[in-house]
């Protein structure tokens, strides 16, 4: 082999288009100046809470601005609530008993909600910290506006979380000493306490924001920590009655020799895939759940795979995952899962909430493991993680 090929082999391929399936560079706002300098060709920035919500929305439309593309450029939004901050919303969606009695004033409500939502239920000096909670109904009127002005926005970053707990409150200390660079409302370092939200009203708020999802046909980004089952069990709800059609090993047969039936396997697939979310006049329908999916720096089993991608689901299934994640203290675990997956459903992301270059060095990392991994040469592995990256946001 010549010297001049083995440098090809070896240098990494930006050029072919390196996607962030998931990233945080709004919690550094500083770091948004960065990003047209930038190696990767374009980031999916995640929304969490009240504080960024804006934050995506301007960068994504001044970096569209910068780069004179009004669709699509350095920056992809997502706008959802996360399941850390699950509790800072009331569900007003959901059918009252007659039998309850109203809070009459805002300090009622906010300490009647908090008390509900969250576990062990606070005390009033812990209460006292916590914002305003926030009408679900108004959260969703608002995200809407907000991807209706993005036709390629996604919905994220939702999902469960059953091992947070919310931090403590600020400390004088710990006000005077925080970076003035960082977004507020996020931990930064706080000690936790006790208190985590109740499991149902994580599930309220993710299942509002997936049927958002399938109503306007947006992608969406899933958080799961020791919450996979739980997931899968909301996405199977919403799943219920829009089940796709997958023939049998013996229709396959009736139509087709054995041959034939091995060698149109992907075409079938794809043929199912196609017929999601259609009326029989061909018109797009609106659906109560998300056309694609990604489960983001995926930490699950592998044997939690089969049930996430069986061809009788009507919502696409990815994969991403992040060094600073999947290839840690779970990197058996996620070594397992990645050579489980079909090519086409893996994804990478920096998960990173700083952009510029240690966010190109994250992706240039993970994407080469993922790589070595699944034995894909480099070139090829570029253009498979970006080829899937583009299916899951564009659905073609």
């Amino acid at each position: 082999m010549s010297q001049a090929n083995s440098q090809d082999e070896t240098r990494f391929p930006w050029e072919i288009g390196v996607f962030d399936a998931h990233c945080h560079p709004t919690d550094t706002m500083a770091s948004i100046a960065d990003i047209p300098s930038m190696k990767a060709t374009t980031l999916t920035v995640m929304s969490t809470r009240a504080d960024d919500q804006d934050l995506v929305f301007q960068a994504a439309s001044n970096v569209a601005k910068d780069s004179g593309n009004g669709t699509i450029g350095r920056i992809l939004p997502c706008f959802g609530w996360h399941p850390w901050f699950s509790h800072q919303i009331i569900d007003d969606t959901a059918a009252k008993s007659g039998r309850e009695e109203e809070p009459s004033s805002a300090a009622d409500i906010k300490k009647s909600h908090y008390s509900k939502v969250l576990k062990p239920p606070p005390g009033d000096e812990f209460i006292s910290t916590l914002p305003e909670p926030k009408p679900l109904s108004e959260l969703l009127s608002e995200t809407r506006s907000r991807l209706l002005k993005f036709p390629t926005g996604l919905v994220g970053e939702i999902g469960l979380d059953r091992a947070f707990r919310l931090p403590q409150a600020w400390t004088q200390e710990e006000i005077e000493t925080r970076d003035g660079r960082m977004t507020p409302g996020s931990r930064e370092g706080r000690q936790l306490s006790p208190h985590q939200v109740r499991p149902d009203h994580q599930k309220a708020v993710l299942e509002a924001q997936l049927r958002l999802a399938g109503e306007l046909q947006r992608p969406v980004s899933v958080h799961s920590v020791q919450a996979h089952g739980a997931v899968f069990d909301v996405f199977k709800g919403l799943w219920s009655g829009h089940e796709r059609k997958v023939p049998s090993r013996r229709e396959r047969k009736r139509r087709n020799s054995h041959a034939e039936a091995h060698a149109d396997s992907d075409a079938e697939e794809q043929s199912l895939r196609d017929s999601n979310a259609r009326k029989p006049n061909g018109e797009q329908e609106h659906l109560p759940f998300p056309p694609r999916i990604c489960m983001h720096s995926y930490s699950g089993p592998v044997e939690a795979l089969k049930q996430f991608l069986h061809l009788s689901n009507p919502s696409e299934v990815y994969f991403s995952f992040s060094s600073v994640i999947n290839f840690g203290h779970q990197s058996d675990r996620s070594v397992a899962v990645i050579k489980a997956l079909p090519d086409d459903r893996v994804l990478v992301e920096s998960d990173l909430h700083i952009a510029g270059q240690e966010m190109d060095d994250r992706l240039e990392d993970v994407t080469r493991q993922i790589c070595e991994i699944r034995g894909w040469a480099l070139r090829q592995g570029v253009q498979q993680l970006a080829d899937n990256w583009r299916r899951f946001v564009f659905g073609e």
